[in-house]
């Protein structure tokens, strides 16, 4: 496993991280969200020893990075987001040379080079110049160097930026692969690869963590109250005053997201599930039901709503005003029942 105790980083006045701390167990994939200029790569940096820390220590399987660097390191597999590769090599003299920087020759270094290219599905470009590659295939070799010694941690930053749609899936499927393997750490801005890769999320905003659990412990900590919606056809007078009526149901508004004058949004409690009592009362009153969907907020309704926040309050304190009060219920994309 990672860890990270009390981790920061200032730049003379400028604190890019501020005392984060957290751990990746052993078979888990964390993703780490933040918007530009969170300290996200900058941790990332740290984490692998690229950039030593003000303050705060990171240790991998219990080795400390900076006072036993070369054990320590020797567990990491790094892709950074603009992957350093030498152009001027084919794939296979380039994974030769840094097998040799890793420490391995001979027999080792030939299975090693070969396992990778077959795991980052090489085979058809080994011979090839790099530097003719496309940004797809570049990105997979990039992938294959911090895999190829084998590490027991991977830290990847952006491993999908500027792919397109085949080549993010495939990346994907290999990632989820890995981390079936390894302890991996993932940085991306794409927050539905998270919500399919990760175990559990990380959100980092101002140098600092203002979230972290699996995606359905966020969204039952930040989420509020569950909502419907429901449209009814040519919906009677009073429809809304019966929704209003039925137990467990706190309010009933017209949906923003429909034309039809007879939808609404219905907002219960926490502990209700109205959709039963829904249904009865449309078919006592022979209304037609047209939908009954459950509303679920996505992650990203959620990372906007934690950055966005902790920013306008830090804005407030700056300025030495009230923060400003908190934002609305997060709008909410539809899952059908």
């Amino acid at each position: 496993m990672i860890e990270a105790q009390n981790l920061s980083r200032r730049y003379g006045d400028f604190t890019a991280v501020d005392g984060i701390s957290f751990a990746v167990d052993d078979h888990e994939i964390l993703g780490m969200l933040g918007p530009n200029g969170a300290g996200k790569t900058t941790t990332i940096r740290m984490i692998t020893g690229f950039l030593p820390p003000t303050r705060g220590r990171v240790t991998v399987f219990g080795k400390d990075l900076f006072e036993a660097p070369r054990e320590a390191r020797r567990e990491i597999g790094y892709l950074p987001e603009n992957v350093a590769l030498y152009p001027e090599m084919r794939v296979e003299e380039y994974l030769a040379y840094r097998a040799r920087l890793e420490g391995m020759t001979g027999g080792a270094a030939r299975q090693a080079i070969g396992e990778t290219i077959e795991r980052c599905l090489l085979e058809e470009v080994r011979g090839q110049i790099i530097g003719t590659l496309s940004k797809g295939y570049r990105q997979r070799v990039g992938l294959a160097t911090a895999i190829l010694h084998k590490p027991r941690v991977l830290v990847l930053d952006e491993p999908t930026v500027g792919l397109d749609p085949k080549q993010i899936i495939a990346i994907r499927e290999l990632i989820r692969e890995l981390g079936r393997e390894r302890t991996l750490l993932l940085s991306t801005h794409i927050l539905p690869e998270v919500e399919l890769l990760c175990n559990r999320v990380l959100i980092i905003d101002r140098g600092r963590i203002v979230a972290q659990g699996t995606p359905q412990s966020l969204r039952e900590r930040w989420v509020g109250n569950p909502t419907l919606r429901v449209t009814v056809k040519d919906a009677p007078e009073g429809v809304a005053e019966i929704l209003g009526a039925l137990p467990g149901v706190l309010a009933v508004k017209p949906s923003p997201q429909s034309t039809e004058s007879g939808a609404w949004v219905v907002e219960s409690e926490r502990s209700a599930d109205v959709r039963e009592a829904v249904f009865r009362a449309a078919v006592e009153r022979s209304w037609v039901l047209l939908e009954l969907t459950a509303q679920k907020a996505s992650l990203e309704d959620i990372f906007v709503r934690l950055t966005t926040r902790d920013l306008a309050a830090a804005q407030g304190v700056e300025s030495n005003e009230a923060p400003p009060p908190a934002p609305p219920a997060i709008p909410t994309e539809e899952v059908v029942s």
